[in-house]
């Protein structure tokens, strides 16, 4: 990399120090241009270089024309940065630096730059522009890191080439020479620019310049390079460099704008600009680059650090400095055949991985183990030797224990897999996993693409080995779990199947195989029956021991259900689901063990403050509300580290209603909480004696303002009488609100809703499941078209993940019977065609 950045001045064609410009008028440029970016037969990096030229021979004219005619000489046009490497997609802006040797006349060189900048503004194209001697361009690189940087890559356009010659090579000579100084403070901006960025391999919009992994990042792994401090790994970085930089190319040109923030609305044209199957397979191109450069600069930036330290310390006090390797290359056995030199793990001298198939897996767990990073010639090493002699299948007992210790690692299990992936190690290991591997989730409750989700998975069940009787199936299923994401239909049922196969290839005996295979069918049981269904009805704790089938599955599924929420997001886990979870997880076990089970807490039975509201409701024959505050506690985590800040939910409000039971309150009660910009996070509605002489339903709520305080009880209160009366007519209000909304949101791709009646849940009554986008009034949408039905909501379950909505709703008949199957199915039919 180091020869490509300073002795080539540009691509292929592009004119180096020295050259003649072509003639081209200035009046013909603009034409051109606009002939060459509407060329479908041009593009790519061929594009960027002829934009490159096109755009070099228009403003070598104009300099050239109007020194000439200026008298002017001691001159030079400069084109650094982006441009400087000959690269220009349709909306870049133009790096350019005109630089003199001091003698020609200020009032004339300021007119010469008028000259040159005005037309590029005139075109509407933004510029980044400078006017300095080769001293104030040095003085400018010493006081601005950026503008060092930018020099790296000048270019000769026209004018006298000596003094460009001059600047390259100075500007090279500066950097090497402050390069220890300097570099530090180039992988601090690359960190920060990361912490406000994010990582561009798992954005859903990322910003293919400025996040980590992007082409910035590129651009700093070339700067490394010509420090001669250290390379980055070269395999396919340049590839990836140049996918991102097609991908800009087709985003500028779809939206006719200087942008690098691939949005969601663009997904789709971009891809279909780049001659690509869906947006889904942009993303994942887009995080196979972004990977590879994140990967190169971590490999790069580890390298200049432990340069940088050899170089701190005087030779004859570094052996002595703890930590440190010794000249003579000290190294700490950390397995057999792996050792630590230098803070990392490598192979021992006396390895040999074409001869020890497993020494791969072992490397890695030693080293997730010790908190090391695993160096990557040593992975390369054991490449090229899975490449001639893989792992048996199945595999040896002692491969699949160094998984385990590897999946048990930690938070430390990350970057050694990631350096795996990043020399194909894993899909060789696992050949399943390229189906999964860098697949976007346009779920927004989900942090990570899939692969790292499950590793993320991982992570987060290490925490929990200590309380499951076998942590190895543990962490297998964990990794496992949504294996089946890359495959139609529903990934659960696929990935059981692949679960299973891969299993028995790990070597796992029949019953374990089992085991793997149903956590990984039912990952996702406890955490929707626990929030979707009523846990007093016996069906529903029958339906998930018949499921699980056993004790010991029972407990392990309970890990795996915490550890896979808490990778996908803050929205997918709380003290209040936790507490869902568990109190379902107890019940399941008595059923399983064949006791009694608990007496519930029967339906007509409500809580000492729900029966004070429902006497005042049925005295005042009118809704009687109380509001509670709340935040829920962080919670603890399994290593007794303390309360974990991150799981802590945002303070919301707890609001139960009380009202004498009459058509329309379910979606009347809604809609009052959606004029009031309130955000329902969870609701249960209960009615407890339904075939009482006075009925009351109960609702409670969990609720979060949008933004601003939050409403009090009697405001609430007022518009639900005026609700309930018809005086206050919710639907065109809440009508005028959408409406207004949609002038200012932007477009989301969100799926469309799907309602479902979920038959032979329940004894006593019909559940119908609503899975939609969360929006303003989709409950009381949702209400008004059960009440229109006819049917009784007799208990209602309702959860909020992020942006989507998981309700269900337990009806009945007028006469308080179940529906019917087909009625089951219309009524379904039905609500789903009044949210669409």
């Amino acid at each position: 990399m180091t020869e490509s950045v300073e002795e080539t001045a540009g691509p292929a064609g592009t004119p180096g120090p020295g050259s003649e410009p072509a003639p081209a008028p200035e009046g013909g440029y603009p034409a051109a241009r606009l002939r060459l970016l509407q060329d479908d037969t041009a593009a790519g990096p061929d594009r960027r270089a002829a934009l490159a030229r096109l755009t070099d021979d228009w403003l070598a004219g104009l300099l050239t024309r109007h020194a000439t005619a200026a008298g002017l000489s001691g001159t030079a046009l400069v084109a650094v940065g982006g441009y400087g490497r000959g690269e220009l997609s349709p909306r870049s802006d133009l790096d350019l630096l005109l630089l003199h040797d001091g003698r020609a006349d200020a009032g004339a060189l300021a007119a010469l730059a008028d000259h040159l900048w005005y037309p590029v503004w005139d075109l509407g194209l933004d510029l980044d522009h400078s006017v300095r001697t080769l001293a104030e361009a040095r003085k400018a690189a010493r006081d601005d890191l950026k503008v060092q940087l930018g020099l790296l890559d000048a270019r000769h356009l026209a004018g006298d080439p000596e003094l460009t010659a001059a600047l390259r090579s100075t500007a090279y000579a500066d950097w090497r020479e402050s390069a220890p100084k300097r570099l530090p403070e180039l992988h601090d901006l690359c960190q920060e620019r990361a912490e406000r960025q994010g990582e561009l391999q798992f954005l859903l919009e990322p910003d293919l310049k400025e996040a980590r992994g992007g082409l910035r990042d590129a651009t700093a792994l070339r700067a490394v390079a010509a420090s001669w401090l250290a390379d980055a790994p070269r395999g396919g970085l340049e590839a990836a460099r140049t996918r991102l930089l097609d991908t800009r190319d087709a985003l500028h040109l779809t939206t006719g704008r200087a942008t690098d923030r691939l949005s969601l609305q663009e997904h789709a044209q971009v891809a279909e600009a780049l001659g690509m199957l869906d947006a889904d397979a942009l993303l994942r191109q887009t995080y196979e680059s972004a990977r590879t450069i994140s990967y190169a600069a971590d490999v790069t930036w580890r390298e200049v650090g432990r340069v940088l330290r050899a170089r701190s310390v005087k030779p004859v006090l570094r052996g002595l400095l703890p930590g440190r390797s010794g000249g003579k290359g000290e190294r700490s056995p950390l397995a057999e055949g792996v050792v630590e030199l230098d803070g990392e793990a490598v192979l021992a001298r006396t390895a040999r991985p074409e001869r020890d198939p497993v020494l791969v897996l072992r490397a890695a767990a030693a080293a997730a183990q010790a908190g090391l990073p695993l160096a990557t010639h040593s992975i390369r090493r054991c490449a090229e030797a899975a490449a001639t002699r893989p792992l048996p299948v199945p595999w040896p007992a002692e491969a699949r224990e160094e998984l385990v210790t590897l999946l048990g690692a930690g938070t430390y299990t990350v970057p050694v897999w990631e350096a795996l992936e990043a020399e194909g190690l894993v899909t060789r290991l696992l050949p399943d996993w390229e189906r999964v591997r860098c697949r976007p989730q346009r779920n927004p409750v989900h942090t990570w693409t899939v692969d790292r989700h499950l590793i993320e998975t991982a992570v987060r069940a290490s925490a929990l080995t200590r309380r499951v009787h076998r942590p190895d199936l543990l962490l297998v299923a964990a990794l496992l779990h949504d294996i089946g994401k890359g495959w139609p239909g529903d990934h659960s049922v696929a990935g059981e199947t692949i679960a299973r196969d891969v299993a028995a290839r790990l070597g796992f005996g029949a019953r374990d195989t089992a085991v793997i295979a149903t956590l990984v069918r039912h990952h996702l049981l406890l955490i929707e029956t626990a929030t979707r269904r009523d846990l007093d009805d016996p069906a529903t704790v029958g339906a998930v021991a018949e499921a699980v089938g056993s004790a010991g599955t029972l407990e392990l599924l309970h890990a795996l259900t915490e550890a896979d929420a808490l990778a996908t997001g803050p929205a997918a886990w709380s003290a209040w689901r936790g507490g869902l979870v568990a109190d379902l997880v107890k019940r399941v076990a008595a059923r399983l063990a064949g006791e009694p089970e608990e007496e519930a807490r029967p339906a007509d039975e409500p809580t000492a403050e729900q029966q004070r509201l429902a006497a005042e409701a049925r005295r005042t024959k009118g809704p009687v509300l109380a509001l509670h505050a709340r935040a829920e506690t962080p919670t603890e985590p399994e290593d007794g580290s303390g309360a974990d800040e991150s799981a802590r939910q945002p303070v919301g409000v707890e609001l139960l209603i009380a009202v004498p039971e009459q058509p329309g309150v379910l979606p009347a009660a809604a809609g009052v909480l959606a004029l009031h910009r309130l955000t329902v996070r969870a609701a249960d509605l209960l009615v407890p004696d339904p075939g009482g002489e006075s009925p009351v339903l109960l609702l409670s709520w969990r609720v979060a303002a949008e933004y601003g305080s939050l409403p009090d009880a009697d405001r609430l209160r007022v518009d639900l009488v005026r609700a309930l009366d018809g005086s206050l007519d919710v639907p065109a209000r809440l009508a005028e609100r959408e409406r207004a909304y949609a002038r200012r949101a932007r477009a989301v791709l969100a799926p469309p809703p799907r309602v479902s009646a979920v038959t032979g849940s329940s004894r006593t009554a019909t559940v119908i499941e609503v899975r939609a986008q969360d929006a303003h009034g989709l409950l009381h949408r949702i209400g008004r078209a059960l009440e229109t039905a006819g049917v009784a909501v007799r208990s209602a379950h309702i959860s909020t993940l992020g942006a989507n909505a998981v309700d269900a709703f337990y009806v009945t008949d007028p006469d308080g019977a179940p529906l019917a199957d087909a009625a089951a199915h219309e009524l379904a039919a039905a609500v789903e065609s009044a949210l669409g």
